[in-house]
């Protein structure tokens, strides 16, 4: 049996994850301008003015006044959320979060952001949680709901 070196094995190794982590998700459909930092939003809830609508397209609606879609990758839950912004003006502020993993794995929000684009609206936002919603919102003390 022939033995493989170190290098060999550990460039192996970080071929096959470079082709997981690509083939698993398409490319980021939004830009740095697309995204809400959560401390903005926060300072929103805050002040209570001028609330965007805010949908949750993830497992849960944590953050209050969000709107609970369910996991949008769900085609029932894509069709309620379609239902739910058709009746909109195409300038309607709008957040969409999701929060369960990281973004490079999330399942939802690149749907979320597709569906919102394909519709021309012209005022949406993805709320900034790289890593998720624990970590990037519940952790630093952001409102939650009760």
């Amino acid at each position: 049996m022939k033995k493989i070196n170190l290098a060999t094995c550990c460039l192996l190794a970080c071929f096959l994850l470079l082709f997981k982590n690509t083939s698993a998700q398409k490319p980021v459909n939004w830009t740095t301008k697309d995204l809400i930092k959560p401390s903005d939003l926060a300072n929103t809830l805050k002040a209570n003015v001028n609330l965007p609508l805010l949908f949750s397209i993830g497992p849960g609606a944590v953050i209050p006044h969000s709107i609970d879609i369910g996991m949008i990758n769900d085609d029932k839950n894509m069709a309620n959320f379609k239902e739910q912004i058709s009746k909109l003006p195409k300038s309607t502020n709008i957040v969409v979060y999701c929060g369960c993993c990281p973004y490079e794995h999330c399942p939802n929000v690149r749907p979320a952001m597709a569906v919102l684009q394909s519709l021309k609206f012209t005022n949406y936002h993805l709320l900034d949680l790289p890593t998720n919603i624990k970590t990037d919102w519940i952790a630093k003390g952001y409102p939650v709901k009760q």
